[in-house]
């Protein structure tokens, strides 16, 4: 019999859930080992080291949250897939602080490469941003501005770094529709005003 029943995939697994528990800087295989009984060697027959299971992590991550988002956005274009977007987005890094943490670390270019949920949020990011006639360079600056923006809002809401009494929600539309009249009014690669 397998120690635990462990697979890579149950290993992997626990380990986005333990994320979400106690933060995705805090997992441990040591840890990971205790949630499942087992001595931490056990482990090794399913991830490499820590930085493997991390990425592995990551990657289950990304997956979780271009699927949603991808839902989300299905049949839609402009201001409203912009919001269905940022919306996925946010409830994905409020409802799992840990898993949404590994989508931000730094992976291997070769690993990415070979990654279909990266590929298809580049698909899906891009193509709704075409939707706005943008296209290279400015595609990838417009996503650099999203991410930065979906990030940092989402960074600051969790800490609680928000204070105003204004609703926090209300503030997040109005920023959706600052990021739409952005990219509607994209100045364009070489453009003088």
């Amino acid at each position: 019999m397998a120690r635990a029943g462990l697979t890579a995939d149950r290993v992997v697994a626990a380990a986005a859930d333990l994320a979400d528990e106690v933060g995705f800087e805090n997992v441990s295989l040591s840890a990971l080992a205790r949630g499942f009984g087992v001595k931490d060697a056990s482990l090794y027959s399913h991830v490499r080291n820590l930085q493997d299971l991390r990425t592995r992590v990551a990657f289950l991550a990304g997956g979780e949250l271009v699927d949603r988002i991808a839902v989300a956005v299905a049949g839609r274009t402009g201001r409203e897939a912009l919001g269905a977007f940022a919306d996925a987005y946010r409830a994905y890094a409020l409802e799992h602080p840990g898993r949404y943490a590994a989508t931000q670390i730094r992976i291997d270019q070769s690993l990415i490469a070979g990654s279909p949920a990266l590929r298809r949020t580049a698909e899906i990011t891009y193509g709704m941003l075409r939707a706005y006639g943008l296209e290279e360079p400015d595609l990838t600056d417009a996503v650099r501005l999203l991410r930065s923006t979906f990030h940092g809002y989402c960074a600051l809401e969790s800490s609680g770094g928000f204070g105003a009494p204004r609703d926090v929600r209300r503030s997040w539309e109005r920023a959706v529709d600052a990021l739409h009249v952005a990219l509607t009014h994209w100045p364009r690669e070489g453009q003088v005003d």
